[in-house]
């Protein structure tokens, strides 16, 4: 598609997004981030049509955005429709572009938050500019909501609005956000468009084991770095129960329909391997998972230390919290010591009701081959903050990408990129869903 071809909307999308990625928004953990420049630029782009926008400052450079958009019945529930400013981190020598460059090569803008996620911010902010300039106004109110901090769990972002600023989406019981609307080609052809319904929870924890401190030299049966790691070990090399959530179901059941084989759910692997690059996500979000990512032990060679830490990412499917947590405490028994670092909800809801057909039909109208399915997506987003205020949310950031690219392996990677043409179908996706739900 040239650029003479193209509608403002779909030139602005693109533009939006290249700029947006020049803003190196980096998170990078324990409060360490600055969204302040990027946040600036989005109160710009809707003030320039009109739209009264507000940054929330967290904390100094933490910054959120958010405007509503009057709809036409305002007595109908609001819409939040949001993402997220910050970044990843990135090594700009591992890259083959500049992280931050936001250059088009190979009919793709390439860049940190190229899909993670200001593709979806871009397409946001150019549907709502093309309604201003043509006095379009929506059905409903529609909160849009850009969070600092979500790359750390929220803190700084999404959490800190819903508890110091819960006004912000009065009326509003459902929202849609990052990682779903995107297609998955099948061996067959059949493409389905995953929409993010579930998400599994989050308890990564701090495990102690405390020993006898003494030399490096002598017998020492009470070490409290070997008693670490072998539970650590345990805990690595434990093969959890496989356990079927309605989600999982849903979905398993559609992609066996689309292939014309059967669906058993005592046996899902097969299934699960028809799903290409997503197969390791569906794989874990059939079951608990618990992976230690950090050991911390010792100062010096020659002495054995008094105690060993160690952290395990432990995330649950909706339902089997209690599972995770007594599994953990049985593996490793009495001596270890078990403290929460962070703890958050698993969601799931329904993949039924006006909104997701909303979602539906502006997919299969763009393509008519689109086959919408449920997922449960094995990490989590801002929706989990919203659900405090008892706002339903699903992933909706539409994105037509074709069978050849590694999706799953872009989010949080070297060479992050979306390419053009997904983003010229996903501007106009979400133009049809926000016009219609």
């Amino acid at each position: 598609m040239t650029t003479q071809s193209m509608s403002q909307l779909e030139t602005e999308v693109i533009q939006i997004c290249q700029e947006l990625i020049r803003f190196p928004s980096v998170n990078f953990g324990d409060g360490k981030g600055d969204e302040k420049g990027v946040a600036n630029y989005v109160v710009k782009l809707l003030n320039e049509v009109g739209i009264e926008t507000k940054i929330y400052e967290s904390a100094p450079n933490r910054c959120s955005v958010i405007a509503r958009i009057k709809g036409r019945d305002s007595t109908r529930p609001g819409l939040v429709v949001h993402g997220h400013l910050d970044v990843v981190p990135a090594i700009a020598e591992d890259w083959s572009v500049d992280p931050f460059g936001g250059i088009i090569r190979d009919e793709m803008i390439w860049g940190r938050g190229a899909v993670d996620m200001k593709d979806m911010d871009a397409m946001m902010l150019a549907n709502v500019r093309d309604w201003a300039r043509r006095g379009y106004v929506p059905p409903r109110d529609i909160v849009l909501a850009f969070f600092a901090d979500e790359e750390a769990g929220g803190i700084y972002g999404s959490r800190w609005m819903v508890k110091e600023h819960p006004e912000v989406f009065a009326g509003c019981t459902e929202a849609i956000s990052e990682v779903g609307g995107f297609d998955l080609t099948l061996a067959n052809g059949k493409r389905l468009y995953m929409i993010e319904t579930a998400e599994k929870g989050i308890h990564w924890m701090k495990l102690t084991a405390h020993g006898r401190a003494g030399h490096g030299s002598v017998i020492n049966d009470e070490n409290a770095i070997t008693k670490l790691t072998g539970a650590i070990n345990k805990i690595g090399t434990h093969v959890w129960p496989q356990r079927m959530t309605r989600t999982m179901e849903d979905l398993l059941s559609r992609v066996a329909g689309a292939l014309g084989k059967t669906f058993d759910k005592k046996s899902p692997e097969s299934l699960i391997k028809e799903l290409g690059t997503f197969a390791r996500m569906m794989a874990a979000s059939l079951q608990n998972t618990a992976n230690p990512t950090m050991l911390e032990a010792g100062y010096k060679a020659n002495v054995i230390p008094g105690s060993a830490s160690a952290v395990v990412d432990g995330r649950f499917i909706p339902g089997f919290e209690d599972e995770l947590n007594s599994t953990i405490a049985a593996i490793i028994g009495p001596d270890i010591t078990i403290e929460t670092i962070t703890r958050d909800k698993a969601l799931e809801v329904d993949f039924s009701g006006d909104l997701v057909d909303a979602m539906c039909n502006a997919l299969i109208k763009a393509d008519p081959e689109a086959i919408p399915v449920p997922y449960m997506m094995s990490g989590g987003t801002d929706n989990k903050a919203l659900f405090e205020l008892g706002i339903l949310g699903y992933g909706f950031s539409p994105l037509k990408l074709g069978p050849d690219l590694d999706f799953a392996a872009l989010f949080h990677g070297v060479d992050e990129r979306v390419p053009v043409s997904a983003l010229i179908f996903g501007v106009n996706v979400l133009a049809d869903f926000l016009e219609n739900c």
